[in-house]
């Protein structure tokens, strides 16, 4: 099955777990996800699943893109991504992946997204300076303080923190758990937060960083068990 999914974030809730623990949780649904195109190592020289979600007005999708997306049967969308993994065969153009057939609960995920927009940030709410002192007239205030030398080398080095655009940028939390998974309303209950605001768009993949092992495997069939004694 391919390895990661596009999801929308609907936002934040907890659930308890079996000891009782409450669990913080972040409410992903993974509508609308299509296969667009299948590479395959013939003919494009690797093997991936082009995905695709976020269904947008035709008008505003370029003419080349309509033809994409019409060849394989499927709305505009305005979210794509391409996606490895195992047995990939079975995923045809058209077809729609559901979260359940990629994530079960336990499995270890990167989660990938835009954070929230900040705007233009003083130095103190962007990299946590502590400022000046607040009385005896100390005129410091939220200021950054120096930033550069006089004489020797009179410039400002590169690479100093100092105030502007906060947020908005690429973001990628790794090796976040699925505490559930949800069928009838294809949604995936992730503990912690994740980047980007409610109903953006997020990119779910397999951990890389943690072992994965597949569902038949996890199932303890009877071969296998019989393999373990």
């Amino acid at each position: 099955m391919v390895e990661g999914i596009f999801g929308k974030k609907l936002g934040m809730t907890h659930v308890f777990a079996e000891d009782g623990t409450q669990v913080p949780v972040t409410v992903i649904q993974a509508d609308d996800c299509y296969v667009v195109q299948r590479k395959t190592v013939d003919r494009d020289g690797y093997d991936a699943v082009q995905v695709g979600a976020g269904v947008k007005k035709e008008k505003t999708t370029s003419a080349g893109a309509r033809g994409h997306f019409k060849k394989a049967g499927i709305p505009c969308l305005s979210h794509i991504a391409e996606f490895g993994g195992e047995n990939l065969d079975g995923l045809k153009p058209g077809t729609t992946i559901k979260c359940a057939d990629v994530f079960r609960p336990g499995d270890f995920v990167d989660v990938a997204g835009v954070t929230k927009g900040k705007g233009f940030q003083g130095t103190m709410r962007r990299w946590g300076f502590a400022g000046g002192k607040a009385s005896h007239g100390s005129m410091h205030g939220r200021g950054p303080g120096s930033i550069g030398q006089s004489a020797d080398p009179s410039k400002v080095i590169k690479g100093v923190k100092m105030s502007g655009r906060t947020g908005g940028s690429n973001t990628t939390i790794e090796n976040l758990q699925v505490v559930d998974v949800k069928a009838d309303g294809n949604l995936i209950l992730i503990k912690g937060p994740v980047p980007g605001p409610r109903n953006g768009y997020l990119v779910i993949k397999r951990a890389h960083k943690k072992p994965y092992t597949p569902p038949q495997a996890a199932e303890g069939s009877e071969s296998g068990e019989a393999a373990e004694k």
